[in-house]
């Protein structure tokens, strides 16, 4: 059977050990606050969890001894002396502040763990934005060089047209000079040659024709 020097000596033992864990239990919510981090990746919400579980079980057991001390001295046939009343009546007191510190502590713990969880899903919102902004903006980088490419090959084809034209114009004037050295020394083709001035005009308003129409669509492509 206990007696009341064992129980004083576990009550004092208790309080030390409570003292400490709640200490330790204050400084993860300081912890919490000061690194805002996310508390279930840095392991946070294990650790508050695992020390609240002992001083909560360290408050019950310091309850327990103290109602064992009391009934103890309540059966014995002797009253307490007035000096243990006063420690008995002080290890009261000081279980009582003990589960009222907890109950703070636990209530600034929790408000913390929100408080950083909150900071944590505010931050995700944050990154999830920017990385679909940037992918937005690369995606829309892709179809400008895209529709840049596409702009400089059909320069780059209408260029090749233009000095196509440029030697056949060029051939044509060689012919031309060749077939005015003809008709000097052989009389009576200037009617065959008419007929070919006006074939070689009416090519050229078809390949004028043609020109313009390729840079309009250019145009009309580039200013879209």
């Amino acid at each position: 059977m206990a007696t009341y020097d064992s129980l004083h000596r576990q009550c004092r033992t208790l309080e030390s050990l409570f003292d400490s864990k709640l200490t330790a239990y204050s400084r993860l919510a300081s912890t919490i606050t000061k690194n805002q981090d996310d508390v279930e990746a840095g392991g946070s919400h294990e650790r508050w969890r695992d020390i609240e579980g002992e001083v909560e079980d360290l408050l019950e057991k310091l309850r327990e001894t103290n109602d064992e001390l009391l009934t103890l001295t309540n059966r014995s046939n002797i009253p307490p002396s007035q000096s243990m009343s006063r420690v008995i009546q002080r290890h009261r007191e000081v279980y009582q502040d003990y589960a009222r510190e907890l109950s703070r502590t636990k209530a600034n713990v929790q408000h913390a763990l929100e408080q950083a969880n909150l900071l944590s899903g505010v931050r995700d919102d944050i990154d999830a934005y920017k990385s679909s902004a940037t992918d937005s903006l690369l995606a829309e980088r892709g179809r400008i060089d895209s529709s840049h490419r596409m702009t400089d090959d059909i320069l780059g084809q209408a260029y090749e047209t233009r000095m196509e034209f440029s030697r056949q114009s060029s051939s044509l004037d060689g012919i031309n000079t060749r077939m005015g050295g003809v008709i000097s020394a052989i009389p009576g083709i200037n009617n065959l040659l008419s007929m070919i001035k006006s074939r070689r005009r009416r090519d050229s308003i078809i390949i004028g024709v043609v020109v313009a129409v390729c840079l309009l669509l250019i145009l009309s492509y580039l200013t879209r």
